[in-house]
C-alpha cells in the first residue's frame, strides 16, 4: 500500500487520459478503503462499451462530451481500453487507449489501469447492475468518481440512487459533472 504524506503528488488515471496529478492531504478523509468492490464479477459480461453518465471534474477530461469507454480483451490476457470523447473546445474526437489488469484474483473487480507505462491506478468497480447495464467506479480515493451505463441515456431514478449512494460513502456528489450523450453519434 502506497503511503503519502501531505503534499504528495500521486499519480492515477481513470477516465478519457486516466493520468492526472492530485495532491492528497491526510487531513481529509477521502480514502475509499473503506468502500468494497463489487463481490460478484465477471469480465467478460463487462467487456464492451460503457457511457460516461457522470464525472467528477478532471483535468484530463476538460471540455469532453459524449465520452465512452470501451473494453476489449487483447492477446497477452490484460484487457485494452479505449477511451473516447469529443473536445467541444477543439470541436473533435479525442482517444486514449491504455491497458488493464486483475492484479488480485480474490478481488476481480478491482483492476489496474496505465495509460503511461509505468504508472497504474486502481478501477475499482463499487457499484454493478447484475445484468450489467450501469456501474459506479472510482480508485484509492473519493476524488475520482464515474457513472457508467451501456446505453447513452440513463433513467433519473437510478441516477437518483446511485448519486444516493455516492452521498452515503462521503463522496462530494456537489462536484458531480452530468456528462452529454447523444444517441449514436460516437459510432
Amino acid at each position: 500500500m502506497m503511503q503519502a504524506s501531505h503534499g504528495v503528488i500521486l499519480i492515477l488515471g481513470i477516465g478519457l487520459v486516466n493520468l492526472a496529478m492530485i495532491t492528497y492531504s491526510p487531513a481529509r478523509d477521502m480514502s475509499t478503503e473503506s468502500i468494497p468492490v463489487v463481490k460478484e464479477f465477471d469480465l467478460d459480461r463487462y467487456l464492451g462499451t460503457w457511457y460516461e453518465i457522470a464525472r467528477f471534474p478532471h483535468r484530463f477530461e476538460r471540455d469532453l462530451q459524449q465520452v465512452t469507454a470501451t473494453y476489449s480483451l487483447r492477446d497477452d490476457g490484460k484487457i485494452k481500453v479505449l477511451n473516447r470523447g469529443f473536445n467541444t473546445d477543439k470541436d473533435k474526437w479525442s482517444e486514449a487507449t491504455g491497458k488493464a489488469w486483475v492484479s488480485d484474483p480474490a478481488l476481480p473487480a478491482l483492476l489496474k489501469v496505465s495509460f503511461f507505462w509505468p504508472f497504474a491506478a486502481d478501477y475499482k468497480i463499487i457499484v454493478l447492475e447484475e445484468n450489467y447495464r450501469y456501474a459506479m467506479v472510482t480508485s484509492k480515493t473519493k476524488d475520482y468518481f464515474w457513472i457508467l451505463s451501456r446505453t447513452p441515456e440513463m433513467d433519473e431514478s437510478t441516477y437518483s440512487e446511485l448519486i444516493k449512494k455516492a452521498q452515503n460513502w462521503g463522496f462530494d456528489t456537489t462536484q458531480i459533472i452530468r456528462v452529454k450523450q447523444i444517441p449514436d453519434a460516437n459510432k
